[in-house]
Order: structure tokens, then C-alpha cells, then sequence
């Protein structure tokens, strides 16, 4: 037996979670102390953390980027001037007074539109309107509420983007929750008797019917959590991205804490609240289960299901949102009309912005917790089926939620080397600070990882291997865990090498720009093939490895190895998008050059920590994907997979298209919406007058209207090509094609979404190598606009579906094909073969 006790186990669980949320509390607390509403500092210059004097945090000028931070960051949350303004005319409308407050509230909420700042009272208000505050708490009448919500529910932001889209993805996730239902529950005719154990013939489990109500609400539980995950990632990304710009004024130490502290809001959040709802969960179930962990466990996959289903639509819609309008503004922008990346005049700046938040941020945070539900389901599942799954040793159970738990302790101590033990001073130490989480994490993490196999499990015990029995001891799954851990931190450095503009592999890349866009094409394809070695085999030793010693369920806890310091992980990738908004904030806001150069070296040190993230994300989906496999097999009564065999040769060749297919389908999306895009920003250059000149304020909503409709129009033929495939592949073909299928979709798709996402990172910090000119060989290829650069912005475009929508959602696609086949393989496995059956 485990060590440890099981109301010990379920105390340090739940705890663990509680601890990581209040820290995430904690962060966003320390986050909001950054007022928007700030006064500027009088008389002198004020020196900032890098010794640099800065006339931005003084006198009117300071205070009036102040204000212009906070509009833009309400443009790119959600256009709030028109609730203000039908709040505003209301409170007229009956004459009342409202409290001359000074409040955060009050200050936030002023736009310009109000009227000019109180130049004497140093307040983004005038005296006038500040009399109109009181008494207002009691008016907020249906009439005021409708008003709210009809602007909100208009997808002019950020926010109001995500929730039309998970309106569609709600009508999505209820049908298919029906389905799943239906699927299920007919297996055996919707019975309500106990049947025979599928493992363990000797003892009864719950009936089929049970089965199918419980995965249904399971499935509706995991859709919940990720939608959860992508939005609370989505508000503290827009809440804290002016802040971050307002404290690189103070230097660049308060704006890379700033950013990072925001990051691990959305780290420390996904991982307990993914961790703390699944422990509820399983619980919950266990009312009813009682001694039935087979079937408790087998229905808990469900989970994973709807995590990984609202995944797949987020990183597709958010993707395709992002880089129509990001391609439609460098085109644009920067090729033709030579101005800056996120100049206030560019009609598509604000659509880029909004896209960065419902893209890296929400798409990754659904796209994360889906791999770590997955994972955790498989482990758990193929747990259930062991020999301390049927003795019902819940320590050892309840092995994968532990892991999961030192984990969330791990990464708090690792962030506070971060952001309270060190200090950053200077642009050079801010990728080093980010590069040393990761390893901190990962050496702390493994000492956690002995602990924990060492208490909880049992030092021998039996697992099930395709029928047959392996005998397992405890340190073997420490080896399977850490080799899925120290795997993650290989793809990680392997990522940074092949994509920071700090090596010459990119540096490569900038310098075939000297002889056009065609041979900076053909160096960033052949780089991105090329990065692809290295990620591969460190994912072959950790298969074989954790294969070796525990079967399946080394794999799965493999997988969740690699994702057991998700917080650390999740807060760097958070980081990227947030110092990116930054950047473009600063830009937009006026301000001066020395804060511009902060903003943009976090944003530089975010490109190349965004695409490590990608590559956690890709290596991590492999495992959990095969984890997921192993368990299918199991579960639908294959006994062997023989490639050899028509049945599974068809899928197998069938599976390896679907990357391909399904990149198709998303890159021709971007490429749609970008050409409406660049067609609406040339129009608006050319026909609005004053608009190249800054006296004229662009059109915003239209370009924001364009990528709107774009992404929740394009993002549903990709989703049903992943959803239907398992689906039409079970029924017409029966389970031993599917096995085939989801095989070669795994390998096959995470080859093609490593090379897309090194690609496109590699184009990408190409680009910015050039534009940034801080060696010679960069300023022999600048200066921005030169030729080298020119073909390096048309590099950066043609990479930017590539590494923000097709390579990050491939590794969803391989995962959700395997959970999906998981949970509907008892339906698959009595009913499916039709096509088969009918000419056999």
C-alpha cells in the first residue's frame, strides 16, 4: 500500500490548489496596485531601476499618456466608450449629481470622449463633469443594464469576442454532449443493470446508461473549465497590458514584473482551478460509483474530451482573428506605407492587438489545460485498471493529481526568483531570467517528483500491459515522469535555439533577406524541417523509456511531467502576448523612445519564450496523444495493431493527410480574411484624407468587423474535420482503422506543427533582428524599410499562420482525435465496422 493516508491525499490535493489560486489572487492583486488613474511626478526628471532619466513621468505630458493607455486598453478589451456615453446621457437625462470621486473605478472608466483633462487638478476629467458622480448606485436600472449588454454582446473587443464565440461553441458542446449521451447509452440498449467489469470479469460495474450520464456531464464540465481558463487568461492579459507599459516609465525591471506577475496569474489559475475542478469532480462521481473505479475513471475521460473540444475551436478562431489582421497591418503598414508595427494610424493596429489576447492567450490557455486534463484522464484511467487500481489504493490512485499538486508548489517558489528574490536591471537580463525559470522549475520539480512516487506509491505492484501483466516498482515511474519532464526542457532549449535571432540559425535567415523574400522563404522552410531532429528524439527517449519500465501508464505520466510545471510555463507564454500589447500600447500612446526600447525588449525576449511554449505544447501533446492511443487500444479490445493489415494500413495512410488537410483548411482561412483585411486598410489610407498625416482617426471597428466575422465564420470546417473524423472512422470502419488513423495523425502531426511553428518563430525574430540592428551584421541589412527588410516583413507574414494558427492547433487536432476515439470506444467497439459488416 501508499504511504500515505487517503484523507492525507485528498487534504494535500485540495490544498495545493487553494494555495496556487490565492496565489494567483495574490499576483493580480499585486498587478492592480499599477493605477491607470496615476498622477505624474512633479518638478525634474525621475530615475528609473536602469539608471535612465525620463521625462515621461512628469508634467501634463506624462499624465496625458496616462490616459491614452488607459483608452487604448478599453479599445483592445472592449470598445467601453459607448457604454460610458449611454451611461453618461442617461445620468443627465434625470439631472442627477454624481459624487466628485476619485476612485480607480471613476478614473478607469473616463474616456476622453467626456471632455479634456482637468489641467489644475492634474484629473483625466473636468471639474464640471466630476460634480455629475454621485447618487448613481441606485439608477442602474434595467433600462442601464440592457444597454451594457447589448454593447457587449457586439464583438468589438477582446472580451466581447470570446464570449459570441463561446456562444457558438455553447449551441457546439450541448449537441455534442446529447451525442455522446445517445452513443453511449446504446451500447447496451440503455440499460440500467450492473454488467461484468471490461477488466475484471469477476466484479460487477455500473451499467452502460450510467456510464454514458456521467461522461456527458464530465464532457460538459471540461468544455466549462476551458472556457473558464481561456477567458480569465484573456481579462488579466488586457488588464495588465497598459500597466505593464506604464511601468516601463519607472524602467524595465517594474515592466518585465509587471508582465511576468500577469503571466503567472493565468498560469497559477489554470493549472489549480484545472487540477481543483477534477479532483471535485472525481469525488463527485464517487458518490455513486463507490467501489467502481473502472467505470469511474473510464467515464472521468469525458473531461479531457471538452477541455480539448473548446481547445481546438479557440486556438482555430483565435488564430485566424490574430493573423488576418496582423498580416493585413504589416502588409499594409509597414511594406507599403513604411510606418511603424503598431503606428495608431494603421486601421488594423487595434484587430492585431485584440487577436493577440483571444489567440496566444486564451487559444494556449484552453490548449494547456486540455493537455494536462488529458493527461491526467489517461493516467488515472489506465491507474484504475491496475492492481492498485482493483485493491483501491487511493494514494497510489490518486498518483497523477499528486504529481500534478507539487507541482503548483514548485512553480510558486520558481516564480518568485522571478519577480522577488532578483531583480531585473537591465534589457540583457530579462531572457536569461525567463530561460532560469525553466530550469529552476525543472530541477526543483524532479526532487518533488521523487517525494512523491516514493510516498504514495506502493514499492511493487501490477499494471496492465495489452493482457498481459507487468510487475512495476515505485522509482520506475519516478525515471517516467522525470524523463517526461527533462524532455520538455530539451524541447524547450531546442525551440529557443532555432528560433531566437541570439543564434545563427536565424541570424541565417535575416541574411538571405539580402537577396529577396524567395531565398528568406527557402532558408526560414529548410530551418523550420531542420528543427524538427532534436524535439523528435527527445520525445523517442522519453516513449521508449516510460514504454519500458510501466507500459502505457508511463507514458501518461510521462506526459504529465512534462506538464507538471504548466504554471511556470503557462506564466512565460503569457508573458510574450502581454509585453507584445506593451509595445503596441507605448507605440500607439505617443511615448517617447527610451520606453519604446524597454517595451520592445520584452517583447523580443516574449517571441522566443512564446515559442518555447509551443514547443511544451507540441511535445507534451505526442505523449499525452499516445497515452490516449494506448488506453483506446486497450479499452476497444485490440489486442494488437498490425500495420500489415488493409484495415489498418487504410488509416494509418488516411491519418498522416489530416495535418495537412486540416492546415490547409486554416492557412487559406488567414489568408481570406488578411486579403479583405489589407483590402479595407489600403481603402481607408487611400480614401480617408488626413489619415497618413495623424490628423484623422482610422476606422478600428471595420478592421475589427473583418477578423470577427472571419474567425467564428472559418473556424467551424477545420473543427468539424477533426470532430467527425473519429466519428465517421469508428462507425464505418470499426476500431481497428481508427487505430490506424490516430497513429498516423500523431505521427505525422507533430512533425508538421514543430516544423510550422520554428518556422514561423524563426521568420518572425528574423525580422525583428533586422529592425532591432544591435550588431553589425543587422545594421548591414537595416534599416527599417531597406530591402533586407521589406523581403524579412513578407518572411514574417507568410510564417505568421503558420506559427500563431496551424502549427499550435495540429497538436490540439492529434489529441482530441484520441480522447474523442477514448470515450466513444465502447460504442465503436459494438457497433462500429458498418461498411465492413455490410460487404464481409
Amino acid at each position: 500500500m501508499g504511504r500515505l493516508s487517503k484523507p492525507l491525499v485528498e487534504v494535500l490535493i485540495a490544498l495545493a490548489a487553494v494555495i496556487g489560486i490565492g496565489f494567483a489572487l495574490l499576483q493580480w492583486f499585486l498587478v492592480s496596485k499599477i493605477k491607470l488613474s496615476e498622477q505624474p511626478a512633479k518638478g525634474g526628471k525621475s530615475k528609473t531601476d536602469d539608471g535612465v532619466c525620463d521625462d515621461d513621468e512628469e508634467g501634463p505630458e506624462g499624465f496625458e499618456a496616462v490616459r491614452k493607455c488607459s483608452e487604448i486598453q478599453n479599445a483592445i478589451t472592449i470598445d467601453g466608450s459607448n457604454i460610458l456615453k449611454l451611461l453618461y446621457e442617461y445620468f443627465r437625462m434625470f439631472g442627477f449629481d454624481l459624487v466628485a470621486d476619485q476612485s480607480e473605478w471613476a478614473t478607469e472608466a473616463r474616456l476622453s470622449s467626456l471632455g479634456k483633462p482637468d489641467e489644475q487638478n492634474k484629473l483625466p476629467y473636468t471639474s464640471d463633469e466630476l460634480g455629475r458622480f454621485n447618487r448613481s448606485t441606485w439608477c442602474l436600472s434595467p433600462f442601464v443594464v440592457f444597454l451594457i449588454i447589448s454593447n457587449a454582446i457586439v464583438p468589438t473587443g477582446a472580451t466581447s469576442f470570446l464570449i459570441t464565440e463561446y456562444k457558438y461553441l455553447g449551441v457546439f458542446m450541448l449537441v455534442f454532449a446529447i451525442m455522446i449521451f445517445l452513443f453511449l447509452g446504446s451500447v447496451r440498449s440503455y440499460s440500467t443493470h450492473s454488467q461484468p467489469c471490461h477488466y475484471n470479469k469477476n466484479q460487477m460495474c455500473k451499467s452502460s446508461l450510467a456510464n454514458a450520464v456521467f461522461s456527458t456531464l464530465a464532457f460538459l464540465l471540461g468544455a466549462l473549465t476551458s472556457v473558464l481558463s481561456g477567458f480569465l487568461g484573456m481579462k488579466i492579459a488586457t488588464f495588465a497590458n497598459a500597466r505593464t507599459t506604464l511601468e516601463a516609465r519607472k524602467g524595465v525591471g517594474k515592466a518585465f514584473s509587471a508582465a511576468f506577475r500577469s503571466g503567472a496569474v493565468m498560469g497559477f489559475l489554470l493549472a489549480s482551478s484545472a487540477l481543483l475542478v477534477l479532483y471535485i469532480t472525481i469525488n463527485l462521481f464517487k458518490i455513486y460509483y463507490g467501489d467502481d473505479w473502472e467505470g469511474l475513471y473510464e467515464s472521468i475521460t469525458g473531461y479531457g474530451l471538452g477541455g480539448s473540444s473548446v481547445a481546438l475551436f479557440g486556438r482555430v478562431g483565435g488564430g485566424i482573428y490574430t493573423k488576418a489582421a496582423d498580416v493585413g497591418a504589416d502588409l499594409v503598414g509597414k511594406v507599403e506605407r513604411n510606418i511603424p508595427e503598431d503606428d495608431p494610424r494603421n486601421p488594423a493596429v487595434i484587430a492585431d492587438n485584440v487577436g493577440d489576447n483571444v489567440g496566444d492567450i486564451a487559444g494556449m490557455g484552453s490548449d494547456l489545460f486540455g493537455s494536462y486534463a488529458e493527461s491526467s484522464c489517461a493516467a488515472l484511467f489506465m491507474g484504475a485498471i491496475s492492481s492498485f487500481g482493483q485493491t483501491h489504493n487511493f494514494s497510489a490512485m490518486s498518483y497523477p493529481l499528486l504529481i500534478s499538486s507539487m507541482g503548483i508548489i514548485v512553480c510558486l517558489l520558481t516564480t518568485l526568483f522571478a519577480t522577488d528574490f532578483f531583480e531585473i536591471k537591465d534589457v540583457k537580463q530579462i531572457e536569461p531570467a525567463l530561460k532560469w525559470q525553466l530550469i529552476i522549475s525543472t530541477v526543483l520539480m524532479t526532487g518533488g517528483i521523487a517525494i512523491v512516487s516514493f510516498v504514495a506509491l506502493p514499492p511493487k505492484f501490477t499494471l496492465y500491459d495489452f493482457g498481459n501483466q507487468k510487475i512495476v516498482k515505485n522509482w520506475h515511474l519516478f525515471f517516467c515522469v522525470s524523463v517526461g519532464l527533462w524532455a520538455g526542457l530539451i524541447i524547450g532549449y531546442s525551440t529557443e535555439y532555432f528560433t531566437s535571432n541570439t543564434y545563427k540559425p536565424v541570424q541565417a535567415v535575416a541574411d538571405s533577406c539580402r537577396t529577396g523574400a524567395a531565398t528568406n522563404v527557402i532558408f526560414g522552410l529548410a530551418l523550420g524541417y531542420k528543427s524538427v531532429i532534436i524535439p523528435i528524439f527527445a520525445i523517442i527517449v522519453a516513449i521508449f523509456v516510460s514504454f519500458s519500465l510501466a507500459s502505457m501508464y508511463g507514458v501518461a505520466v510521462a506526459a504529465l511531467g512534462m506538464l507538471s510545471t504548466i504554471a511556470t510555463g503557462l506564466a512565460i507564454d503569457a508573458y510574450g502576448p502581454i509585453s507584445d500589447n506593451a509595445g503596441g500600447i507605448a507605440e500607439m500612446a505617443g511615448m517617447s523612445h527610451s520606453i519604446r526600447k524597454r517595451t520592445d525588449a520584452l517583447d523580443a525576449a516574449g517571441n522566443t519564450t512564446a515559442a518555447i511554449g509551443k514547443g511544451f505544447a507540441i511535445g507534451s501533446a505526442a505523449l499525452v496523444s499516445l497515452s490516449l492511443y494506448g488506453a483506446f487500444v486497450s479499452r476497444s479490445g485490440i489486442d494488437t495493431v498490425n500495420v500489415l493489415t488493409p484495415k489498418v494500413i487504410i488509416g494509418l495512410v488516411a491519418g498522416a493527410m489530416l495535418p495537412y488537410w486540416f492546415s490547409a483548411m486554416t492557412m487559406r482561412s488567414v489568408g481570406s480574411a488578411a486579403l479583405k483585411m489589407v483590402e479595407e486598410v489600403r481603402r481607408q489610407f487611400n480614401t480617408i484624407p488626413g489619415l497618413m498625416e495623424g490628423t484623422t482617426q482610422p476606422d478600428y471597428a471595420t478592421c475589427v468587423k473583418i477578423s470577427t466575422d472571419a474567425s467564428l465564420r472559418e473556424m467551424i470546417p477545420p473543427g468539424a474535420l477533426v470532430m467527425l473524423t473519429p466519428l465517421i472512422t469508428g462507425i464505418f470502419f470499426g476500431v481497428e482503422t481508427l487505430s490506424g488513423v490516430l497513429a498516423g495523425a500523431l505521427v505525422s502531426g507533430v512533425q508538421v506543427a514543430i516544423s510550422a511553428s520554428n518556422t514561423g518563430g524563426a521568420w518572425d525574430n528574423a525580422k525583428k533582428y533586422i529592425e532591432a540592428g544591435v550588431s553589425d551584421h543587422a545594421k548591414s541589412l537595416g534599416p527599417k524599410g531597406s530591402d533586407a527588410h521589406k523581403a524579412a516583413v513578407i518572411g514574417d507574414t507568410v510564417g505568421d499562420p503558420l506559427k500563431d494558427t496551424s502549427g499550435p492547433s495540429l497538436n490540439i487536432l492529434i489529441k482530441l482525435m484520441a480522447v474523442e476515439s477514448l470515450v466513444l470506444a465502447p460504442f465503436f467497439a459494438a457497433h462500429g465496422g458498418l461498411l465492413f459488416k455490410w460487404f464481409s
